[in-house]
């Protein structure tokens, strides 16, 4: 227990150090509390189709009406209270052009179960590169604390995420503010709806004016596949001129368990031979 509390604090210290938005169109996502569990691997398909959005290039970077944002992200479960994820971000454009933007690496803790918290509590740091012709800033990180809980039926979730720009348009901000929340309601046992906002509103030492804020709002539904799978899909419009208006996101996940090594087997307590089970 003391190594594991140990782990975690040296983890929160790192992300109180200074740290552009990580999330964009490609991966529109409110996380919880939970990590993947150790010997499991969890794929994601994020696709995001932008409706309405850019339709000239602005600051060098392509328009972003009628793109499909693929996403794929592999995670896989270190302990029981760890995670590491890795994403790989690409877009086809309106004329059918099918780019890679670029690649995150995303590791994460939680609070464990043993702490017998009030609420689920994770962190995790993002940084990766995405190709300037698709983002501002090319280098990021992202840090993004994780609360969320259950109650009965209703189920929420905050990911007050702090970001920051090595390269790219960003870098003067310093560490900006780009809050999430999830809120969703169990109308069946098999299917969940409710909302999510995502925002990105500017540096912390001063937001930006709500004009060059980005606001966006999805109504969502969560259906239920079975314990391996993730379903999610929304609609959601942007509430300012800076954010693309119109976008239609799915998420499609499948976790993967893999078996224990089979226990060895000492044929003699002098022997080194072993066979497996």
């Amino acid at each position: 227990m003391t190594r594991t509390r140990l782990a975690l604090c040296a983890a929160l210290l790192l992300s109180l150090t200074p740290f552009a938005k990580a999330q964009d169109n490609y991966e529109i996502q409110v996380y919880g509390s939970d990590t993947v569990p150790p010997r499991t691997t969890m794929f994601e398909i994020h696709s995001n189709f932008t409706a309405q959005g850019s339709k000239t290039i602005e600051d060098g970077m392509l328009p972003t009406e009628h793109a499909e944002h693929e996403t794929l992200e592999i995670t896989q479960g270190i302990n029981s209270w760890a995670e590491v994820g890795f994403y790989v971000f690409s877009s086809i454009q309106s004329d059918g052009g099918w780019q890679w933007v670029g690649d995150h690496i995303r590791p994460r803790v939680r609070a464990p179960d043993s702490w017998h918290w009030p609420v689920g509590v994770s962190i995790s740091n993002e940084i990766g590169y995405q190709r300037r012709a698709f983002s501002p800033d090319t280098w990021t990180w992202e840090i993004r604390p994780i609360i969320d809980k259950k109650m009965g039926p209703w189920y929420w979730a905050f990911n007050p995420a702090l970001d920051r720009s090595f390269h790219g348009q960003s870098v003067n901000q310093g560490v900006t503010f780009s809050p999430a929340f999830k809120l969703s309601y169990d109308i069946t046992k098999k299917i969940a709806g409710g909302f999510e906002y995502y925002g990105s509103t500017g540096p912390i030492t001063g937001f930006d004016p709500l004009y060059q804020q980005q606001q966006q709002f999805f109504p969502d539904v969560d259906i239920d596949f079975g314990p391996q799978w993730e379903f999610n899909f929304g609609v959601g419009w942007g509430a300012t001129r800076s954010t693309d208006h119109l976008i239609i996101k799915c998420i499609i996940g499948r976790r993967f368990n893999w078996p224990e090594h089979a226990k060895v087997k000492l044929k003699h307590p002098a022997s080194t031979d072993s066979s497996d089970e």
